[in-house]
């Protein structure tokens, strides 16, 4: 066959040539080594920790109709004297450390000590420790809160009421201890306890849906007084029902309390070492407001108590409990609770002078409003009926009606 288009000698070898050249060219490219992938870098400890925090402003003497009405727990500016006051101004450090190293430090710029208001005090610091790849076992040591009621549990900055309710509330001032507990929760249940806190159906937060422990009892911030720990013990669940989450559960937990000589007036009576049977048994169902919610809690137990009856400290029988009714309102971007609590108390606050006998009757109805996920404005209505003895003041009897503002800034 002759070509169409013969070749020459001279541009047949050059052809040759730029074949030779091209396939060589892509040899070599196949050849060139590619640049590494970048090693990722570990961040160091400092680099996980996290800074957040809230604050909250109050004044609780609008329409008031009794300024002896007081409440020591709940907050120190009812009554006569009382201001606008910083409830609380919280700074809060935290981070996953490690895989399995979890670290939370609280303090509270707004404490009284004694008689001086806006004083720097630790709330919390503890370190979670991990003990299986996905923590669904924890360890947790240090002060933090004592797993008992979930009211208590529940961070002040997403519950409803101003104040906790007496009954629950006077198992632990400051709701906190130190001591070791163990946490446990599938990975679902932790998922869906964040839940409740991270999309604002006011959620307890993680505190595992079995816990047991042992930790001092003398409350936070004080130091132990009768080398005898208590224990406590916590089951809850957060079913899905639907569109619902619902948190039934119980506790318990047992020791003994020692109403220590500051906590004493001179001249009560009471055991040779003021050392008391201090225990209770309570049972909770919370139903988060998605978007009609309830929280209620009852406990029964023993506890010391001042008997005006004899002038002395003694172990007597308390019960109480609450309900809080909500709904959550979405509209126009932003968010309102309405919500109405009623609750009840028999027994004595152990920390407070005297462990001060107590006998509640109070409702309060107001609505939180959120404009922003940084501000929340709550108002509300509180009518109250109590008593309330010590070795100092006692026949004491006091109802109260009074409006109360809150300014809460997240940050």
């Amino acid at each position: 066959m002759i070509p169409l288009f013969p070749l020459s000698r001279p541009r047949a070898a050059l052809c040759a040539g730029l074949l030779l050249l091209s396939a060589s060219a892509r040899a070599g490219a196949q050849d060139v080594p590619k640049a590494p992938e970048p090693v990722p870098v570990a961040k160091a400890w400092y680099e996980r920790i996290g800074i957040r925090g809230y604050g909250q402003l109050r004044y609780n003497r609008l329409l008031e109709t009794n300024p002896e009405f007081q409440c020591e727990q709940c907050d120190r500016s009812i009554g006569d004297l009382g201001g606008v006051f910083i409830r609380r101004a919280r700074i809060i450090l935290q981070g996953q450390i490690h895989d399995r190293v979890f670290i939370y430090l609280q303090p509270d710029f707004a404490s009284s000590v004694g008689g001086s208001g806006n004083v720097a005090q630790l709330r919390d610091w503890y370190v979670d420790l991990g003990l299986e790849a996905k923590n669904e076992f924890r360890v947790r040591v240090g002060q933090s809160k004592v797993p008992f009621s979930y009211e208590n549990l529940q961070s002040s900055q997403n519950r409803l009421p101003l104040d906790r309710a007496d009954a629950t509330n006077s198992s632990a001032a400051n709701e906190r201890d130190i001591g070791a507990f163990l946490y446990w929760a599938p990975t679902s249940a932790r998922a869906r306890l964040r839940s409740l806190v991270n999309d604002g159906y006011k959620g307890s937060g993680d505190y595992g849906v079995v816990a047991i422990g042992a930790f001092n009892g003398q409350t936070a911030n004080r130091p132990e007084a009768n080398n005898d720990m208590h224990v406590v013990a916590r089951v809850s669940y957060p079913f899905v029902v639907r569109d619902q989450i619902i948190e039934p559960g119980i506790a318990a937990y047992r020791g003994h309390y020692v109403v220590t000589s500051d906590q004493r007036s001179s001249g009560v009576r009471g055991r040779s070492d003021f050392n008391y049977r201090d225990e209770r048994l309570l049972a909770q169902l919370n139903i988060a407001p998605r978007p009609f919610g309830i929280l209620t809690e009852y406990n029964i137990g023993s506890g010391p108590e001042f008997n005006p009856a004899t002038d002395s400290i003694e172990t007597r029988r308390l019960h109480g409990g609450f309900i809080t009714a909500t709904y959550q309102i979405k509209h126009d971007g932003q968010v309102y609770f309405p919500f109405a609590r009623y609750q009840v108390y028999e027994g004595g606050k152990k920390h407070e002078r005297d462990a001060r006998s107590y006998s509640v009757n109070d409702v309060e109805v107001g609505v939180e409003w959120q404009p922003t996920s940084a501000f929340e404005l709550v108002v509300a209505y509180y009518m109250g009926d109590r008593r309330y003895e010590d070795f100092q003041r006692q026949d004491n009897t006091q109802r109260g009606r009074f409006l109360r503002i809150q300014a809460q800034f997240n940050y």
